[in-house]
């Protein structure tokens, strides 16, 4: 079975509370990442029907800080499927409701797998990216899959055919 990447949105709103923040007013860093592992992993849910774990968490850079009372928007969407394993793409953004405006926080991949009753890993069902940007996560998933495993220790640098691709010129 084949699902739409737009079937897996999930967009989740929270509002930085005084025991979500630290010393300086500012959303800290652990409590979005587990607001955004929720999110994510809503998704990878939504798109497999099933229950799912996290895998892996991409690099997470921060570009701005979200302040105390101001709101967090998480947007995620499955951006590509491997065998069990679904990488999930977040946008992050803070917004000061009372000035009225947004500001992007971050962007990260988490990477879920699906699990059968067993809680073994199972097949999940492919993924249709239908927008330019959904096509474009989709074609770069491969190469982020293949740097996860290596960094992981789980494939020889030498294997990942989409990585050398980018770095040596065909003859």
């Amino acid at each position: 079975m084949e699902k739409k990447a737009i079937e897996s949105l999930v967009m989740m709103t929270e509002l930085v509370l005084p025991n979500d923040t630290n010393n300086f007013g500012n959303l800290m860093g652990g409590r979005l990442m587990y607001w955004m592992d929720i999110a994510a992993a809503l998704s990878a849910m939504k798109h497999s029907g099933s229950p799912v774990v996290t895998a892996s968490v991409d690099n997470i850079s921060f570009e701005n800080p979200i302040k105390i009372g101001n709101v967090v928007h998480i947007e995620a969407k499955v951006s590509r499927v491997f065998n069990s394993s679904m990488e999930v793409h977040m946008k992050v953004w803070g917004e000061d409701a009372i000035h009225q405006y947004k500001y992007k926080s971050n962007e990260a991949y988490y990477t879920f797998v699906a699990l059968d009753p067993n809680s073994k890993p199972k097949p999940v069902n492919k993924l249709i990216p239908e927008t330019e940007e959904e096509i474009k996560l989709f074609e770069g998933a491969l190469r982020r899959r293949q740097l996860r495993l290596i960094l992981g220790g789980k494939m020889k640098a030498q294997d990942a055919e989409e990585l050398k691709a980018l770095f040596i010129e065909n003859e």
